[in-house]
């Protein structure tokens, strides 16, 4: 199986796209309420949240391109079989899991070991969430699992709710979507964005995923779908335009400079238009989802492999930041009397810098001592 040339600009987007999540999370708990009855919150960096979606594209699009000729071949006993594939995502996906669990449990306990509510947390309930948290297990609302009681899938690290779905995406892919013509894989994506756009332009919002609570597991995994499905559709019909690719370096700065700067103007966006007709803001979301996100995506793939230091960086840094950080969150979160805040950014500003520093830091100690090393040997040994 030889390798296909890398597409390095995707893996720095989903860098710049990690940064705007740590970004939007430093804010997340100064959120404040934009109209009375409607039920919405806003924030700076109100639609960094969106970078997810923006992940489930690029994974729909980079799997699709990395995989989809290699079961083809399969039949003919030269390519991968599906246990092969299932043992390629463990190892680039599982150890950081387990790190963001250990870190997770680790400033749970610095933090107090109390829920949110100051109810300390027994040793068997931190031991059992800590096991579903390493498994990728997910916690159901009342259980006592749920050691911080805020409904979270993963309690010790919420955005491991995004990583169980981009695993169902993967066991979907190996066992169904791969299969699916141009024209069936096509259906998926508008059957599944339909249905995402209603639901979209009813709410005004798409933050859905992280708990079970309000029907949040098939929101979560409709979220997931449409833009991993809409990749996969990406990948095949770019594939034939791979051979009129020139390479040019200066064609592959200036696009990561174009691209990166739409994400960073386009997400941080406030809420678009009167909150209490939502379907205005659905309809910016959707905007982005349809034809943003996937312009950014064919034109990044298009720019050709570069040879980038600080592309490779991004692209490196942006899997162990995105596991990482939020357990540094929930302490930031707790130093301000979460979910009672009574300050604001400009408050706390220099805690927050530090917050966001140092979960960068964090990231890249655990990407070359950790990351890096430990799938190296499993790859060499699996």
């Amino acid at each position: 199986m030889n390798s296909k040339p890398h597409l390095q600009l995707l893996d720095a987007l989903r860098g710049v796209a990690a940064l705007i999540v740590l970004f939007y999370h430093c804010y997340e708990c100064f959120g404040y309420e934009i109209a009375e009855g409607t039920g919405i919150f806003t924030q700076v960096c109100d639609h960094g949240y969106l970078a997810v979606d923006f992940f489930f594209l690029l994974s729909g699009f980079v799997i699709g391109y990395a995989y989809d000729d290699r079961w083809r071949a399969s039949v003919q006993h030269t390519g991968m079989s599906t246990w092969t594939f299932f043992k390629r995502r463990l190892i680039r996906l599982h150890p950081m899991v387990i790190a963001g669990a250990v870190i997770g449990l680790a400033c749970f306990l610095l933090d107090g070991g109390t829920d949110w509510n100051g109810n300390p947390a027994s040793a068997g309930n931190l031991t059992l969430v800590f096991v579903m948290t390493m498994l990728m297990l997910p916690v159901y609302p009342g259980w006592s699992a749920d050691v911080r009681g805020n409904t979270e899938m993963f309690p010790l690290n919420g955005p491991s709710w995004s990583l169980f779905f981009e695993y169902i995406g993967n066991i979907l892919y190996a066992l169904l979507l791969r299969r699916l013509s141009l024209k069936a894989l096509a259906a998926v994506v508008v059957i599944s964005g339909t249905t995402l756009g209603w639901l979209v332009l009813d709410s005004g919002y798409l933050g859905y995923g992280w708990s079970f609570v309000d029907y949040g597991f098939w929101t979560g995994l409709l979220r997931m779908l449409f833009p991993y499905a809409f990749g996969m559709l990406l990948a095949r019909l770019f594939m034939p335009q791979m051979q009129k690719i020139k390479e040019s370096s200066s064609r592959f700065l200036w696009t990561f400079i174009i691209c990166a700067a739409v994400l960073l103007i386009l997400l941080p966006m406030p809420f678009i238009g009167n909150p209490t007709q939502p379907w205005q803001n659905g309809l910016y979301i959707m905007l982005l989802l349809l034809v943003v996100f996937p312009l950014i995506v064919w034109q990044a793939a298009k720019a050709g492999t570069g040879n980038n230091r600080f592309c490779n960086f991004l692209g490196d840094l942006s899997y162990p930041l995105y596991i990482v950080h939020y357990p540094l969150m929930y302490m930031f979160y707790r130093y301000h009397g979460f979910p009672n805040v009574t300050c604001t950014m400009a408050d706390v500003w220099p805690m927050a810098v530090a917050t966001f520093f140092g979960s960068i830091a964090l990231a890249v100690i655990f990407l070359y001592a950790y990351d890096k090393p430990v799938r190296r040997w499993l790859s060499k040994k699996f």
